[in-house]
């Protein structure tokens, strides 16, 4: 057992979790005057105080009590999931004490008992009256049961309960949406606290007295884009299991199961009343269907899940409407309309380039034979290199011969990404240094140079022809060949499309 240590706390309210930040149910929503329960990782404990210092302590059992402790005024238990064996107990703003933080408990299942006594409100609180106390005890368990109180305060409010709410909560806390982080971000981390490797799967029990009658929804429950189904085997005994659901309501449906293995439920009666086991199921999801049980064994027939689930898909819809509408309209103003081939736009290369001088003449590239795509690279690399004075050159008509006979190009033109055929290009006494106007035009933008070594924007077309996809060295040849004919562009445009009837 811990000391007493000098816990501060605000609006009459404190947090016992065993997993730093996770979420769940409001307060008021399962639980009594002094202990709600808000997930499968995190209580709140309810003071008299509402704000100042509380004292408090923790005691771990090795195993459950036999008696309840005397001299306290309220006593309540819950149970909660510790993945990491770690339980804090901190106030609402996050105040603690060295002796409540990070201490060990058994890993797992874990059933938690709070004691209180002299809860006052400091407005009726004199020097008098006894410090405000809090303590805790704590043990292993392997069945997940309800919030439970053990002893009630006589001064208790009564907390209406709302298991609709809860099982709303717990049901979509089980299939959580994935990461709608970008794809360019590194990708989260493994969560420790999703880890269940090396624990037991446990047992959740419910009870209804006699003479509550239980009718279990055997068949499908729906559950967004996947759904439970709750088959009977015999008369006792039921399978669960998840499944995708056959017509998902997501655009990008959830295909992640809960749980792959199915699960059994077994529902006995006798004189004392209904008991329902849900034997096998991951610890961490055990106090999630506990209260989904609690909702479906009341016998009202609804799933208070569905509703938000619908809501969330239509927004989600929504949103992913809007996304491809600006997709779309980005498409067309970058492929000067309806985006083309999946395989157009997968490359690397001038395909939008050529889609904003011509995109008549990309798609008509497109749709060639492999053969053709060839040749049609070659008739471009041979139209730039004669416009820039290049065709005559030795060295580079052969390099055109090669292409044009289906031979492999010179090693200067094919390694290196033609890095030798580049300086030969600069350093040749023969190569004529020519330019032309570089005037605006839809493949670029504003720039501050006027004019082009003619040459320069030439060469490319004959690198193209290394390119081994056809498509790819036409669609770049054809490009390069048509900057390079300058104030000519539209005349080269014409007669390519010419060159492809």
């Amino acid at each position: 057992m811990t000391d007493w240590a000098r816990l501060h706390v605000d609006y009459c309210q404190y947090e016992v979790i065993t997993v730093p930040g996770a979420t769940g149910v409001t307060i008021y929503t399962i639980g009594d005057d002094l202990l709600h329960v808000r997930g499968s990782n995190h209580v709140t404990g309810f003071c008299g105080i509402h704000t100042g210092e509380i004292e408090a302590r923790l005691r771990v059992l090795s195993e459950p009590p036999a008696e309840v402790d005397a001299g306290w005024d309220a006593i309540s238990e819950a149970t909660l999931w510790s993945p990491s064996g770690q339980l804090s107990v901190v106030g609402l703003m996050g105040g603690t004490a060295a002796t409540l933080a990070d201490v060990a408990v058994p890993r797992g299942l874990i059933r938690i008992r709070v004691h209180a006594r002299h809860r006052l409100h400091e407005t009726r609180r004199t020097d008098d009256d006894p410090p405000e106390q809090h303590e805790l005890h704590v043990w292993a368990v392997s069945e997940q049961t309800p919030c439970y109180t053990v002893l009630a305060d006589p001064g208790a409010r009564g907390w209406e309960q709302k298991p609709a709410k809860a099982a709303e909560w717990a049901m979509l806390s089980l299939v959580p949406r994935p990461s709608t982080r970008p794809a360019i971000l590194p990708p989260l981390p493994p969560d420790p606290y999703e880890d269940d490797t090396g624990l037991a799967r446990v047992t959740v029990v419910r009870h209804r007295p006699a003479p509550v009658m239980v009718n279990l929804p055997v068949g499908v429950l729906p559950v967004g884009d996947l759904e439970v189904r709750l088959d009977r085997v015999d008369a006792e005994t039921f399978r669960w299991s998840w499944a995708p659901a056959e017509a998902p309501i997501f655009p990008n449906p959830l295909t992640v199961l809960p749980d792959d293995e199915p699960t059994t439920v077994r529902l006995t009666t006798d004189s004392d009343g209904v008991t329902l086991r849900h034997e096998g199921v991951r610890g961490r999801h055990a106090v999630a269907l506990g209260v989904i049980w609690d909702h479906l064994l009341d016998g009202t027939g609804t799933l208070p899940w569905v509703a938000p689930l619908r809501e969330q898909a239509a927004e989600a819809t929504g949103r992913a409407e809007k996304f491809r509408r600006l997709r779309a309209e980005q498409e067309a103003e970058r492929w000067g309309g309806p985006p083309p081939s999946d395989r157009v736009r997968r490359m690397f290369g001038h395909a939008q380039s050529l889609a904003r001088l011509d995109r008549r003449l990309l798609d008509r590239i497109d749709v060639l034979p492999a053969d053709r795509q060839r040749e049609v690279a070659c008739w471009a690399a041979r139209r730039a290199m004669r416009v820039a004075g290049l065709e005559q050159l030795g060295w580079v008509a052969d390099a055109l011969a090669a292409a044009e006979t289906g031979r492999p190009l010179p090693r200067a033109f094919t390694e290196q990404h033609g890095a030798a055929a580049w300086r030969r290009l600069m350093s040749d006494p023969e190569v004529p240094h020519t330019t032309i106007p570089l005037t605006p035009n839809p493949a670029y933008g504003a720039h501050s140079v006027t004019e082009m070594l003619q040459q320069a924007v030439a060469f490319p077309a004959l690198i193209a022809l290394v390119n081994h996809d056809p498509l790819a060295a036409a669609i770049d040849a054809v490009h390069d060949a048509a900057i390079a004919h300058g104030d000519d562009l539209d005349r080269f445009l014409t007669e390519a499309h010419a060159a492809l009837s």
